[in-house]
């Protein structure tokens, strides 16, 4: 960090911040755990010491991408700095600057904030990620960040080959017909640019000043890439299913039936100016299965021990209800 031109008050400090089903995000602070007079912090993020799958906890791509679009004008951490030499900690990280703001993860968080804050901050976050989706990323730097085409059967390949490492036998037939049904789709990419793959409000920071509320970063860029955008909007709605709670262990902010429905969120995103979306039903179904195969995921890592905290033995229950969801939406 020092030699990426950060200036450190006093050797660090590290705690595990609590939240998140992958990647381990630590808090770095140079004043010591009570803070002091110019004492600074930043946030690293690591994979998990065990349980990793090929690509799923990709830190070198999170820090690729904020990085380019720190200067496309997309509120991200500031980017300090990559290490991709194990030898250092044991595993690959990435540090980032600490952006002060609020963190939305769960529904007693977001029942804190009332109906009208609530409304305006759905408003901010679909307006955030249509105003992700209109960068040039070519322009930004990013045009080897992913393949430019295809991008919905690359997901459905990848999804698929995660399956095969992490899924439980018994519910491989579901899975087989869901990604056949999805195989035989011609999705018709019409857009293309970076997609988070993971949006939702628990993966932002926020701020709710006197001016209403403020996106102040947009985090979790792991499964980041060049692709279709309506992919990117359909996970967001996706996420609305009441699977993401086992998936994350508690009840999440986002599956709040306070929240803006799955279709009021695409309209919303249409009116904020985003792409058209084009085979939504089909782009729905889709997230359903990649979900279902993140939740599958969780429950092998769970297995292997590999987990930090409590609330990772719920995500089983999820993998099936999901893969319905995205069977009945075809």
């Amino acid at each position: 960090m020092a030699e990426a031109g950060e200036q450190l008050a006093s050797p660090l400090t590290a705690r595990l911040i609590a939240g998140g089903r992958s990647n381990l995000t630590y808090r770095l602070d140079d004043g010591g755990s009570d803070g002091g007079e110019g004492a600074r912090a930043w946030v690293l993020r690591m994979p998990p010491r065990v349980g990793r799958t090929p690509s799923a906890h990709d830190v070198a791509r999170e820090f690729r991408v904020t990085s380019a679009l720190a200067g496309a004008g997309v509120p991200v951490a500031r980017p300090v700095v990559l290490c991709e030499d194990e030898s250092v900690i044991g595993l690959p990280f990435a540090v980032a600057a600490f952006v002060e703001g609020r963190s939305v993860q769960s529904r007693a968080d977001l029942d804190r904030l009332d109906d009208p804050t609530l409304e305006a901050t759905t408003a901010r976050l679909v307006e955030t990620l249509a105003g992700l989706h209109a960068v040039d990323h070519v322009a930004a730097g990013l045009e080897r960040f992913g393949r430019p085409d295809g991008y919905a059967a690359r997901q459905l390949r990848r999804w698929s080959g995660q399956w095969e490492i992490v899924g439980d036998p018994a519910l491989t037939p579901l899975a087989t017909d869901l990604a056949g049904r999805l195989g035989a789709v011609a999705f018709d990419q019409r857009s293309t640019g970076v997609v988070h793959g993971d949006y939702r409000i628990d993966n932002t920071l926020l701020s709710f000043g006197e001016a209403g509320p403020r996106v102040e970063a947009v985090v979790d860029w792991e499964l980041s890439t060049i692709g279709d955008p309506v992919a990117d909007v359909a996970m967001m709605c996706v996420y609305r299913h009441d699977g993401l709670d086992l998936v994350l262990g508690s009840p999440s902010a986002w599956t709040s039936d306070r929240l803006a429905s799955p279709d009021e969120l695409a309209a919303a995103y249409e009116a904020a100016g985003g792409v058209p979306l084009v085979d939504w039903d089909a782009h729905l179904a889709l997230g359903y299965y990649k979900l279902a195969v993140i939740a599958a995921g969780i429950d092998h890592r769970y297995r292997a021990g590999a987990t930090h905290g409590e609330g990772f033995d719920s995500a089983a229950r999820a993998v099936e209800p999901l893969l319905v969801a995205g069977r009945e939406r075809l």
